[in-house]
């Protein structure tokens, strides 16, 4: 599928299986910060929506305006954290790398990279949405 050009209603027809969409204040800032931070591919971007993919996984990004109807937007805290109690995890991801970039694309390291004893190395990073993403490879 071209995702530049894809219409929108045939875009959500072809969406399958289990979808991620988060709301941003700012779709071009919270893009630059995935893709610089976590390797995320943009494959479409406007100032008001885009769509992402990490390792053949589809995300969405809606700015907040987006939402005008949506009940989601009055239960939207004015500044982050947005997100509380959700963490995204993107497995396969160097934690040490990830979060040495974080705060130089804005975001913030909420725990530093770590061995965990369920055998994964994973750190807690948010972004300047506030949502908890969190970069974890294997232990070998």
């Amino acid at each position: 599928m071209d995702y530049e050009k894809v219409e929108a209603d045939v875009f959500g027809r072809s969406l399958r299986g289990l979808g991620l969409n988060l709301l941003v204040r700012d779709v071009l800032e919270e893009c630059a910060f995935l893709s610089v931070v976590f390797g995320i591919e943009v494959m479409r971007v406007s100032t008001d929506f885009a769509i992402l993919r990490y390792r053949g996984q589809l995300i969405q990004l809606h700015a907040d305006a987006t939402y005008h109807a949506n009940p989601l937007l009055g239960l939207l805290p004015e500044t982050p954290p947005r997100g509380a109690g959700i963490e995204i995890r993107l497995y396969d991801t160097d934690p040490d790398e990830a979060a040495a970039k974080a705060g130089v694309a804005g975001g913030t390291v909420l725990q530093r990279p770590a061995n965990k004893p369920h055998g994964l190395r994973e750190a807690y990073v948010l972004c300047p949405n506030g949502y908890a993403w969190v970069p974890s490879q294997p232990l070998v």
